[in-house]
């Protein structure tokens, strides 16, 4: 029987190795995170909690998909042994200490979204504080999260190990995103176009792809230097193509490491 907390206060009594932090509406990239984080220790508690300090807007936060009954069920059927659900005033008792997420923090997703890093470090010290695991794990969908996450956790000597875990796609290689169920079919045919343009090696020719399908909206578009997060240049060994856009207003991302060219 899944244990569920609403506060932190008996957390210790069960001391769970893996956190897997969510914002709910768990799919099945959720499942595999799930899943990674059993192998990778005894107890596993996956958070549930709408994290208001990362939307751009009250509206946006309101929209946010929310099914607690169903996401604690697929939690305890993918392996979790606990869920955590704190309220807001829990995760934020009092005046908030913000994390700034730097430089890197308004590049690219940052900069679409002002302060939408500095709420997602901040929310994921206050979770790691508050549950104190061995280990957290995210999924590399949300490339520059990740990068700055393990950036926050070095600077701050936090006591926890960073797992990553590869993105989730359906059957056509759309990446799996609680925002999906807001795409009908034919958007998310639409859609498909990111995964297509990321099979390229080059800038121009996703830049091609893309531009194949007027549904599409690009916002960014780059190869960067996953070691630094900086733009890739010609001596670059690690490089990873990232883009961001919509289809019908709904905000898509998504990453890949570039192949070498022939």
């Amino acid at each position: 029987m899944i244990e569920i907390h609403y506060s932190d206060q008996d957390l210790w009594r069960h001391k769970y190795d893996v956190l897997v932090p969510t914002m709910g509406a768990l799919h099945a990239g959720h499942e595999s995170l799930i899943k990674i984080a059993k192998l990778n220790g005894k107890k596993v508690l996956v958070s549930i909690f709408v994290n208001p300090l990362q939307f751009e807007s009250k509206e946006d936060l309101g929209n946010y998909p929310k099914s607690l009954e169903r996401d604690i069920k697929t939690a305890e059927n993918a392996g979790a042994d606990g869920v955590f659900t704190p309220s807001e005033s829990v995760v934020y008792p009092g005046v908030v200490s913000e994390v700034l997420a730097g430089e890197i923090g308004d590049l690219y997703e940052g900069k679409s979204r002002p302060k939408h890093f500095n709420g997602v470090l901040t929310v994921v010290k206050r979770l790691f504080e508050l549950t104190s695991p061995n280990s957290a794990i995210f999924g590399e969908k949300d490339y520059q999260q990740l990068f700055l996450i393990r950036k926050m956790v070095k600077e701050l000597n936090l006591p926890v190990n960073i797992i990553s875990a590869p993105t989730v796609r359906d059957a056509n290689g759309l990446a799996l995103s609680s925002r999906n169920i807001f795409l009908d079919d034919n958007q998310k045919k639409s859609a498909q176009v990111i995964y297509r343009a990321l099979q390229k090696s080059t800038i121009d020719e996703m830049n091609k792809i893309l531009s194949t399908e007027p549904n599409f909206k690009l916002d960014y578009l780059e190869i960067i230097d996953a070691d630094t997060f900086l733009k890739a240049d010609k001596t670059t060994q690690n490089k990873r193509a990232i883009i961001a856009g919509w289809i019908n207003q709904v905000r898509l991302i998504d990453n890949m490491a570039v192949r070498a060219q022939s």
